[in-house]
This record gives structure tokens, C-alpha cells and sequence, in this order.
């Protein structure tokens, strides 16, 4: 099998998903350093998944380590949506 490469400005504009398969944003602007990805700023819309859990929020960066996949569609691990430790705590 081939290894498929992407240039990142390619990437600007797709759309993220969950790996629950629910809509996140879509990729704002990719985090560089050192020459490598470390992060993804990713644009909260008025349908995604990332306005209703932090509400007014234009968007969110998340960890490199937490992408599964980029193709046409960027899909991240679900755990960006679980709820933290910490909030869990002061619920109690």
C-alpha cells in the first residue's frame, strides 16, 4: 500500500468528525514546531459538536496525538469530548 501524503494546506477547511462519528468543526490552522505537527486549531460552526459542548465558543486546539485520520475528513478520538477529570470532581 501506497503512503498517501497530504501537503497541510490542504487540510485547512475540512471537516472534523469524532470517532463516534459526531461533526467537531472543521480545521482552522495546523501548529508547527520544530518542522512538525503538534496541534490543530479547529473552527467551531453552529452545528458542531464542539459549539454545543462549550457554548459561544469559536473554536478549540487539540493535540496532534489526538488524530486518528485525515483524508477528506479528519477524524479525532472521542475523548476530546469527554467530559475532564477535573469537571467530574467539582460535580461531586
Amino acid at each position: 500500500m501506497a503512503l498517501k501524503l497530504k501537503s497541510v494546506s490542504s487540510t485547512y477547511g475540512l471537516k472534523v468528525y469524532t470517532d463516534s462519528g459526531s461533526f467537531f468543526g472543521e480545521i482552522d490552522e495546523a501548529i508547527i514546531q520544530e518542522n512538525r505537527i503538534v496541534g490543530w486549531r479547529i473552527k467551531a460552526s453552529a452545528s458542531s459538536h464542539l459549539s454545543k459542548m462549550i457554548s459561544g465558543a469559536k473554536g478549540a486546539i487539540i493535540q496532534h496525538n489526538l488524530v486518528r485520520a485525515i483524508d477528506d475528513i479528519v477524524i479525532i478520538s472521542s475523548i476530546v469530548t469527554s467530559p475532564s477529570e477535573e469537571a467530574k470532581e467539582e460535580k461531586v
